[in-house]
């Protein structure tokens, strides 16, 4: 908005204000002009000294300014003036914390809002739980405040109508006001199968599971990849295929099976596009189960990314993955050894509940995952 930096300084009528641009990555061209170019030159310490606002058309210095910005997704932001913004990444709430904001922020003030009271209507902390885990799919907490403000709307029209003086919303009481659960989470995979591998993914709106599947055919060996997959996962894939191949001596594998077989890769939830690089090891240890005909413990996820060697590389969004994994009932979690310093930032309830362990090699995850009785093990150093 033209003369708006210059507008937020006489308001606050001091020249070192803390200002705070909120959404930036929603800024865009016009024909007018483009605000990033703007931008530029109001974020670059070494540029604001003598700002000019063309609106106003007078210099003024911005060097005592503070510029907070915020930004859902960094994707979104010009490439020039993301280099001159120090990035400080804060990642989604916790159940817990989503609850303690629930109890403590959110539930008085909807209450309030929709002219009732504390006596009249009461969200036990298993009801809030129940909306977050079925109702809301998300990092933030707006979500969840539309779901309690739509419960209380209701409890306001039963009193009303006189139907009752006091709510309390039990969780079998939830489905009646809310409706079905609108979050359907069907990717854990907890028991022990063969092919079958629960990967972790990061999205904006927090971790989810994947399932990763894998079958095999009579063939040449073709390898067909499904569910949406983008480029680094495609490229994760042939790895995987690639590192079994060339160690299938070491495994106790045909090392000829790939003339005799086809193998197909899929991801659920076919229409919801896919990509990152963290699903190397699940891929790999998917096509080993299948390939050796495998059964894998019960209850483990994993994740990861993996070169042509067998080396297991570090991944983004730890914390995220692991609240996914907790979420879905999974009680081990296998995670790169380089992603040690990450679990600094886990919340110690979740570090409680889950069993996490670390990995460097392909080789150390074989060793986890498949059971103790089968000859991928034992003929290992062969």
């Amino acid at each position: 908005m033209p003369g708006r930096i210059i507008q937020a300084i006489k308001q606050t009528q001091t020249k070192n204000p803390v200002i705070l641009l909120d959404e930036i990555e929603k800024m865009t061209r016009h024909i007018l002009g483009d605000p990033t170019a703007a931008m530029l030159e109001v974020l670059d310490p070494d540029q604001n000294e003598n700002f000019t606002d063309h609106y106003v058309d007078a210099p003024f210095s911005l060097k005592e300014v503070i510029f907070v910005a915020t930004a859902n997704a960094l994707d979104y932001v010009p490439r020039p003036l993301y280099d001159r913004l120090e990035i400080i990444p804060i990642s989604g709430y916790t159940e817990e914390e989503k609850l303690a904001i629930a109890e403590l922020h959110i539930i008085p003030k909807t209450i309030a809002r929709h002219g009732l009271n504390s006596k009249q209507v009461k969200i036990p902390a298993e009801s809030i739980r129940k909306i977050i885990q079925e109702y809301t799919r998300e990092a933030g907490v707006r979500s969840l405040e539309r779901a309690i403000a739509k419960l209380c709307r209701k409890v306001a029209t039963q009193i009303v109508k006189g139907n009752c003086a006091y709510v309390k919303l039990n969780p079998q009481t939830i489905t009646n006001y809310l409706g079905p659960a609108k979050v359907i989470r069907d990717n854990d995979v907890l028991g022990s199968q063969i092919g079958i591998v629960t990967g972790l993914a990061w999205t904006q709106t927090g971790g989810e599971t994947l399932s990763i599947e894998v079958n095999l055919m009579p063939g040449k060996g073709q390898l067909q990849l499904t569910g949406q997959l983008g480029d680094v996962m495609k490229e994760s894939a042939q790895a995987a295929f690639t590192y079994i191949r060339s160690h299938a001596a070491q495994y106790g594998i045909d090392p000829n099976f790939q003339e005799k077989l086809d193998v197909h890769i899929h991801i659920s939830e076919g229409a919801i596009p896919k990509d990152g690089p963290s699903a190397g090891v699940a891929l790999c240890v998917a096509l080993m189960s299948a390939i050796a005909n495998t059964k894998l413990k019960p209850s483990m996820a994993m994740t990861g990314e993996i070169t042509l060697r067998g080396r297991v590389l570090a991944i983004g969004g730890l914390k995220e993955k692991l609240l996914a994994a907790l979420r879905c009932g999974i009680k081990t979690v296998i995670f790169p050894k380089s992603n040690l310093n990450d679990l600094l930032e886990i919340p110690d309830y979740v570090k409680d509940k889950l069993n996490l362990i670390s990995v460097s090699s392909l080789d150390e995850v074989f060793d986890l995952v498949f059971k103790k009785d089968i000859k991928v093990i034992k003929n290992k150093k062969s």
